[in-house]
């Protein structure tokens, strides 16, 4: 077999295989996304986030995240932590302000986003980081499982379980519409077509009860729908007299038939673009 025969055969094999991924240069971001095929970590030079101070409404689970992150990266113990409530109230904000906010104090973290499609490959993830002391907070969006959805059983074992357990340096958010991570009709349909109706949710359940912090997310009241957007103003100079914000932001939300915190950023928007002004 001819030297060139040799080397297509053995790129080949590496593109079935490729080499595993390498530590990234944690110094050229303070945030990246995990890819897969092949694996690796992309920094993100600039995070899409608000201001701490600008989330209102959300008080304790603002101060209990924030204490919580804080203590993690200055190396004592903390806990996972499951964001989930109602939706467009802040939750995906919260965990990037909080990481924001944190880096502000002169404590080095590092932000991972793992897709919920990609948490199969999660282990590989933390062979990876294992090779860092970097604390680095593994944070999935909108996470949820369907009826026939296997991707759970991954997530177990970096919670909480397995021999080589979670790294000492690496913890988890994540953020979901649901408190149990499923389905309630998905949760009654195992109760009623199982033998063992208790232990066919079990298995299921206890994933959520492997977060050690679970946050609520609630509706907003009118006034702090308001404030919500008054503090966006006060924040990008756009000035507006109170009855007019009412008046407007109320119609705005009558139009949308919700009332958030997304609601009332997609409302500051539509005028900061009204005003001329650049946000």
């Amino acid at each position: 077999m001819t030297e060139d025969a040799l080397r297509r055969i053995a790129e080949a094999l590496e593109r079935v295989s490729p080499p595993p991924a390498r530590v990234p240069d944690f110094d050229a971001a303070d945030a990246f996304v995990w890819h897969v095929a092949p694996d690796r970590l992309v920094p993100v030079p600039q995070v899409n986030r608000v201001d701490l101070p600008l989330l209102v409404g959300i008080d304790r689970s603002r101060d209990t995240l924030l204490e919580n992150t804080r203590q993690f990266a200055r190396g004592l113990p903390a806990n996972n932590a499951l964001l989930w409530g109602a939706r467009g109230m802040g939750k995906s904000s919260l965990v990037k302000a909080v990481h924001a906010a944190i880096r502000a104090e002169g404590l080095p973290l590092t932000i991972v986003e793992v897709l919920r499609e990609d948490l199969p490959s999660i282990g590989r993830l933390l062979n990876l980081l294992r090779a860092t002391d970097r604390r680095v907070v593994l944070f999935c969006d909108d996470l949820s499982f369907s009826h026939d959805d296997q991707h759970y059983k991954s997530l177990k074992a970096v919670l909480d379980g397995g021999i080589e357990g979670r790294p000492s340096n690496v913890i988890f958010y994540a953020t979901s519409n649901r408190r149990h991570l499923m389905p309630r009709d998905m949760i009654e349909n195992e109760r009623s077509s199982a033998i063992s109706p208790s232990e066919a949710t079990e298995e299921k359940v206890s994933l959520s009860d492997r977060f050690g912090l679970w946050l609520g997310f609630h509706p907003c009241t009118q006034d702090e729908y308001l404030a919500m957007i008054r503090g966006y103003c006060d924040a990008h100079g756009i000035e507006i007299g109170d009855d007019a914000l009412r008046a407007e932001a109320i119609e705005w939300q009558a139009t949308r038939g919700a009332r958030s915190g997304r609601v009332a950023w997609q409302f500051f928007v539509d005028l900061a673009g009204r005003r001329g002004v650049r946000i």
